[in-house]
């Protein structure tokens, strides 16, 4: 598991988010929804101190007493890379159990659940753990078999989906504590968070490992926890900002000019490029400075590119760069 203590919020910088099915919150979680608008997440949301030596955790907060049907599925969930979980052998005859441990906190108490499953979603492990007193962290403990059956992924792509279910319908729903040839989300009979207007979910040092005990939760080192979730996704400034930026780069046909970064960290896969604030950058050209548009141009797993579409410009020539009164930002995206 990345950012199990929830440190790390590149997208939203401890804002709140409703979200939409699969939208980000902090670093490596997505929630998912089948009915938009029936819960909020925050990074600390609702100021309540984490348990002991944690800074952060991720809440969640009903925002409606809303019935679910069947067929509904919310969840805080994380895909978890096949390379990160080769060593568990699931799907041959050497499969490790593993251990979840996890601190949380509710307004609400009872039966709640969650679940693994794999990228084909026709093999999966629903769980189930007791909150027995409102308001208060408690740590939990789960052990799982080690599956000998089905195909568990071992390279770049989705090796495993770990959800924490927070409202889940019977049809999407299993027994607790055994494997299935089906892709359920979480136990049957498990609490629904979003049932309850203004109920709060929180939960924070998610571990996942090798064995049937569960350590004490791994405290990284901030830079390496970040440079785990960059390999994933990365926020960044496209240009250092003084009163301009001179960046050298050649130019080819077309009179297109090319603004190159190294990545900081070799990601996932070649990232999907996104230019986030200003589309719109200065340019100083043969009349002094005119404003052109910056989109991405190319992307692999160690550097991208964005295009500048100058005109003014020769082959090789020097860019001057300005963004104005706003810095220009871009997002890298190889999420799983």
């Amino acid at each position: 598991i990345i950012n199990g203590d929830m440190r790390i919020d590149q997208r939203n910088a401890g804002a709140s988010v409703t979200p939409t099915n699969l939208q980000y919150t902090v670093d490596r979680w997505t929630a998912g929804l089948t009915q938009s608008s029936k819960f909020s997440v925050q990074q600390n949301a609702g100021a309540v101190t984490p348990p002991a030596g944690f800074t952060n955790y991720i809440g969640v907060t009903s925002l409606s007493a809303y019935a679910i049907t069947t067929s509904d599925i919310f969840n805080i969930q994380q895909r978890v890379e096949g390379f990160n979980v080769a060593d568990f052998g699931w799907g041959t005859a050497n499969a490790q159990a593993v251990t979840l441990s996890f601190w949380v906190r509710s307004s609400l108490t009872g039966t709640f659940g969650g679940s693994f499953v794999n990228a084909a979603f026709n093999r999966s492990y629903p769980f189930s753990y007791t909150i027995s007193d409102a308001n208060t962290w408690e740590q939990k403990s789960i052990t799982i078999p080690g599956d000998t059956t089905g195909t568990w992924l071992t390279n770049n792509g989705t090796g495993l989906f770990l959800f924490f279910g927070l409202g889940v319908g019977a049809t999407q729903s299993g027994t607790a504590g055994a494997w299935s040839g089906s892709g359920f989300y979480s136990a049957t009979g498990t609490t629904s968070v979003v049932g309850t207007s203004g109920a709060t979910f929180y939960i924070t040092g998610v571990q996942l490992e090798a064995g049937s005990v569960a350590t004490p939760f791994e405290h990284r080192h901030y830079g390496q926890e970040l440079a785990l979730c960059q390999r994933y996704y990365q926020k960044r400034n496209l240009f250092n900002i003084g009163t301009t930026s001179a960046v050298w780069e050649g130019y080819f046909g077309g009179g297109a000019g090319m603004l190159t970064i190294d990545l900081p960290v070799t990601m996932r896969a070649a990232p999907t490029l996104t230019v986030l604030q200003p589309t719109q950058v200065q340019v100083y050209e043969t009349s002094g400075w005119t404003s052109r548009t910056i989109a991405a141009q190319y992307s692999s797993i160690d550097f991208v590119a964005f295009n500048i579409d100058s005109t003014s410009h020769n082959n090789g020539k020097l860019l001057t760069l300005s963004g104005g009164s706003t810095i220009p930002t871009g997002q890298m995206s190889s999420e799983l």
